[in-house]
């Protein structure tokens, strides 16, 4: 359904100057009603998809009757060429007096005369005058005016004022019509039009010169191009989409290439933004690889392009490695914004890898299990000059000799008994001018180890079974959770490969060195899961003294469980490594708090237990609770206590730091040391 565009101006002249304009543009691809303040039918209710308005004091007097979500267009206006010479033929210096049709459109059209004109005329505006210093000064009148005055030295008449180009291609965007904007030279269209926007006319200048290049380009490139717009009109169609679809040139462009070409999904990336990569669809008998992609621009969608191959051995290949390489996970996925904590050790560690990635000399990991080797060695390449390609990773310790060097070095069809045909490409190849990630490399046969140290050096490789020397630039990052000085010492490791490997050399450091980080993941892990789970202060202390030795792999394995309990408050019982011992050693002799309970609880223990139990029932329940519902659930189970003996106990409790009491109608609460306590005596552990 087409779109509608209301013009509202002072005049009938001045809105049908500015309706042809738009009309010459846009034919009847835009429903165009005019509305003048002369005869203003239609006025009452304004209800079109864009407004185009000359002045913003025009606005203020229309915009009660303009629908809310009606778009607004401000006109800038220009003057003809015409109009321009009769102004040059004014005397230098010489005071004019300039008449528009408001005086807000006056003080506008007085700067885009200076603009156009420079300082030769001593412009002033008709409305800032006492009418009477008017008289014998030269007028400029543009079109018809109701306020041409009795006497005048002269009255210049300019002809209406007219639409800048900048307006146009406002209402261009506004209805989605850059391809027919696109399609004709605007500057050629307006040979009459004089803008004061020179930067613009130069721009079209340019952007013409650029479309012819574009259409040269267009013809010899070796593949089908098919672009429509928002609507999906076709405006790009060269002559190998031609070739591919059979269709004319003059039946494709400026008609619907959905309906055209239903075998292309256009509709589909017009929905939804996302690209088609490489997708093989039968058309006209041939298999044809097909790409679209959406034309975006500041995060608007202009339209989509298609991309159309004919496939072919050598393209198969191609498209077949690219799904290799993404299927075995050669992508780097992480970046320094996905390694978290807030020590100074972590930080220190992040920020040496920056300044490393920076570089291309090889890198050495070293670190314990699960500290997060290869999401360094990730973040590295993504921040290094090589992010845009290719991210190898091969755990030197998970292949057998032979199969990690053919993995490695890649190999010709024949080279052994079960080679693949056609050979392979090695991960070497598969890295240039990316980042090969040699994990476990203390691992690496030594066999292996000598031709890595060739490559190294020579930078370059050859394929088991081949005698064809291939170039490769790659970076090595290398990581091993061993002391590879030791196994240099011992003849387990080359020495020269080592030096090689460690030029540059980083340490993570284990999450015991960093314990002020180990809440911050758990925390920061719990959200990841989207759980909501609390740990009390026991299983804190549990975990800040826990000895980590899986480091952040072991952390994250925790938090997974905790989060499967189903529990939302994580006590020291609930910790995967808790035992008896952990409770034996949570009361040491350093604490007196059990003691002194036992002493002041002797002969009354079963009243002090059954208070706080009944304290940790609320607790638990997230309720608060006073001396009378003690009072009465303890006379219902048959032990008799007055309020005044429930409120001594309270205070009792209180002192050695067992419950907290609030005042008013807070009730008292169970602390976490009165729930410690609790559990032990329940266990029937004393210290």
């Amino acid at each position: 359904m087409k779109k509608t565009l209301t013009i509202v101006s002072y005049s009938p002249e001045s809105v049908d100057t500015y309706y042809n304009q738009i009309k010459s543009l846009f034919s009847d691809e835009i429903i165009i009603k005019k509305i003048s303040m002369d005869n203003p039918v239609g006025l009452d209710c304004i209800d079109s998809d864009v407004v185009l308005v000359p002045s913003y004091d025009m606005f203020e007097k229309i915009k009660k009757y303009i629908n809310k979500n009606t778009e607004l267009i401000f006109a800038n206006r220009t003057i003809s060429k015409n109009g321009l010479k009769m102004m040059e033929s004014i005397p230098e210096d010489e005071e004019v007096v300039l008449i528009d049709e408001s005086p807000e459109m006056t003080s506008n059209m007085i700067s885009v005369i200076y603009q156009l004109m420079g300082m030769r005329l001593n412009l002033k505006s008709y409305w800032e005058m006492d009418k009477r210093d008017v008289e014998e000064k030269t007028v400029i009148i543009l079109g018809q005016s109701d306020y041409i005055p009795k006497k005048a030295k002269k009255i210049i008449n300019i002809g209406n004022s007219l639409l800048d180009i900048n307006t146009i291609i406002d209402i261009g965007m506004k209805f989605n019509l850059m391809s027919l904007l696109n399609r004709q030279d605007i500057g050629r269209s307006y040979k009459e039009v004089e803008t004061a926007n020179f930067g613009l006319k130069e721009l079209f200048s340019v952007t013409n010169s650029r479309e012819s290049q574009l259409d040269i380009l267009l013809q010899v490139i070796d593949a089908g191009v098919i672009a429509i717009d928002s609507t999906g009109k076709v405006f790009i169609y060269n002559d190998n989409a031609k070739e591919i679809m059979r269709l004319d040139r003059e039946k494709v462009i400026g008609n619907n290439g959905i309906k055209l070409f239903p075998q292309l999904s256009f509709r589909r990336v017009l929905e939804s933004l996302v690209p088609i990569e490489e997708s093989i669809i039968k058309i006209n008998g041939y298999d044809i690889v097909v790409s679209l992609n959406p034309l975006l621009h500041s995060k608007k969608q202009y339209g989509a392009i298609a991309i159309l191959r004919k496939y072919s051995d050598t393209e198969m290949k191609q498209h077949m490695l690219r799904k290799k390489i993404i299927g075995k996970g050669h992508i780097a996925k992480y970046h320094f914004r996905n390694i978290l904590g807030e020590s100074p050790a972590i930080k220190r560690c992040k920020e040496i890898a920056m300044r490393m990635a920076k570089s291309n000399s090889s890198i050495l990991i070293t670190g314990e299990t699960g500290t997060g080797k290869e999401l360094f060695a990730q973040a590295i390449h993504n921040y290094s000059p090589r992010k845009d390609y290719q991210f190898v990773a091969v755990n030197c310790g998970a292949f057998p000799e032979s199969l990690l060097e053919s993995e490695l070095f890649g190999y010709e069809e024949g080279a052994f008994t079960g080679a693949r045909k056609g050979g392979k490409p090695g991960l070497f190849e598969l890295a240039h001018n990316g980042t090969l990630f040699l994990d476990e490399i203390a691992e690496m046969p030594m066999n292996l180890q000598v031709k890595l140290l060739r490559v190294l050096q020579e930078r370059e490789v050859v394929r088991i079974g081949g005698d064809r020397i291939i170039n490769v630039n790659i970076r090595i990052i290398s990581a091993t959770n061993k002391n590879i000085k030791e196994l240099v010492k011992k003849g387990l490791f080359r020495q020269d490969l080592y030096y090689r490997l460690n030029v540059l050399p980083l340490h993570i450091p284990p999450l015991r060195e960093r314990k002020q980080d180990i809440l911050y993941l758990i925390d920061s892990v719990r959200k990841e899961f989207g759980s909501s789970f609390t740990l009390t202060d026991r299983a804190r202390k549990m975990l800040l003294n826990h000895s980590w030795n899986g480091n952040v792999r072991e952390l994250r394995n925790y938090v997974e469980y905790f989060v499967n309990l189903g529990k939302e408050v994580i006590d020291a019982e609930d910790l995967p490594f808790y035992s008896d011992e952990d409770a034996l050693d949570e009361y040491t002799g350093e604490d007196e708090t059990m003691s002194k309970f036992l002493d002041i609880a002797e002969g009354n223990m079963d009243k002090y237990i059954f208070v706080l139990k009944e304290l940790e029932n609320a607790y638990i329940k997230r309720e608060r609770t006073g001396r009378r519902s003690i009072c009465s659930l303890a006379n219902m189970k048959g032990l008799f206590i007055s309020e005044q003996e429930v409120r001594n106990i309270f205070h009792t409790l209180e002192k050695l730091n067992l419950v907290s009491i609030s005042r008013g109608r807070g009730g008292t609460v169970i602390t976490e040391e009165g729930r410690r306590m609790l559990n032990s005596i329940e266990k029937g552990k004393r210290v």
